[in-house]
């Protein structure tokens, strides 16, 4: 039954393991993400479980005649917390999965 040992073993480094992803995922979730568009006409704030929390629009961004600009600062501020979020995420939990093949991660 010496392979026993062995298996045992592994369970604590997987429950180990487990429990660092779960901070890791925690702490990322806790993370302000802030995301700019255009000399910061648009600036937005995401946590890392993507989830807006604040935005804010200069005065000078808002052009009556123009909403298409607004809303185009608006995206690529967004996809720029987006990417940001992504990003450390993918540095931060990646190696949790470097050498397996986990769809999703």
């Amino acid at each position: 039954m010496r392979g026993m040992g062995n298996m045992q073993g592994m369970m604590k480094k997987m429950q180990k393991m487990q429990k660092e992803m779960e901070q890791a995922q925690n702490d990322l979730n806790a993370t302000a993400f802030t995301g700019k568009a255009s000399d910061d006409a648009v600036v937005v704030t995401f946590t890392g479980d993507k989830q807006m929390t604040d935005i804010s629009i200069k005065p000078e961004a808002i052009d009556p005649d123009d909403p298409d600009m607004l809303q185009d600062l608006i995206i690529m501020a967004v996809n720029n917390a987006m990417n940001e979020i992504d990003t450390k995420t993918q540095a931060t939990m990646g190696k949790y999965s470097k050498g397996m093949n986990i769809p999703g991660m």
